[in-house]
């Protein structure tokens, strides 16, 4: 059983940073706000459709295809990626038990060209890892599982997000690692179960990772009260 310390913040249970403890607590947040959680889920994958419709064309090899390659990367890079940064801190507000709203996904507009920059940034900064070797890549994308949450929640620029993302995750790295090992097994059992089953998994996945944000955040502010008293 994930254990919680008695202490809270916000109203919230601080949780230990370990993957049974950010997936327990998903658990049950996302239950707590599934209708919401749903639906925003849900107008992300609608929002995905162009890219299909566009990989569709690409594959078909006529003189459109260059053409749909170019508007596939456009759209994805414009649209699609910082709204993912809108999506996370939806789930964030759902791991910090705060009430939440569908148009909570847009709030990424609001800090968008840094939510831009800072997607295409760590994009290179994986890629450049994987290119030369699959394993620095993997350990690129632990160290920056928190720029969304940064650019969307602290309105940081994405220099500072992937810096202070970098910082974060000292010590925390393999647990980011290891919720998404975990999560390649949820979402095959998800897609065992069909449709419904794959959104469910995605959607609590998505929720462990902004619950470690979440308790790795608290664990900070805790020291920072310690150091000011």
């Amino acid at each position: 059983m994930a254990q919680i310390n008695e202490k809270s913040v916000s109203g919230t249970p601080i949780l230990l940073p370990d993957v049974s403890s950010c997936y327990s607590y998903a658990w049950k947040q996302l239950w707590k706000n599934f209708l919401e959680l749903f639906l925003v889920t849900m107008i992300y994958i609608l929002l995905t459709i162009p890219t299909g419709i566009l990989s569709i064309i690409e594959e078909a090899g006529d003189v459109f295809a260059f053409y749909a390659i170019m508007m596939s990367i456009l759209y994805s890079i414009i649209i699609l990626n910082p709204v993912d940064y809108g999506v996370s801190f939806v789930f964030l507000k759902a791991a910090r038990n705060e009430k939440l709203k569908v148009q909570d996904m847009f709030e990424v507009f609001q800090n968008y060209l840094h939510a831009v920059l800072a997607n295409v940034l760590t994009g290179f900064i994986i890629g450049f890892g994987i290119v030369f070797c699959i394993v620095p890549g993997i350990i690129f994308a632990c160290k920056l599982a928190f720029v969304p949450y940064l650019v969307v929640d602290r309105k940081l620029d994405a220099i500072e997000a992937i810096k202070e993302s970098w910082r974060m995750t000292d010590g925390h790295a393999t647990t980011v690692f290891l919720i998404g090992l975990l999560g390649i097994f949820i979402a095959i059992v998800g897609l065992i179960c069909c449709f419904v089953g794959i959104i469910i998994s995605i959607m609590l996945i998505e929720l462990a990772m902004a619950t470690l944000y979440h308790v790795v955040s608290i664990k900070e502010q805790g020291k920072k009260s310690e150091l000011n008293v």
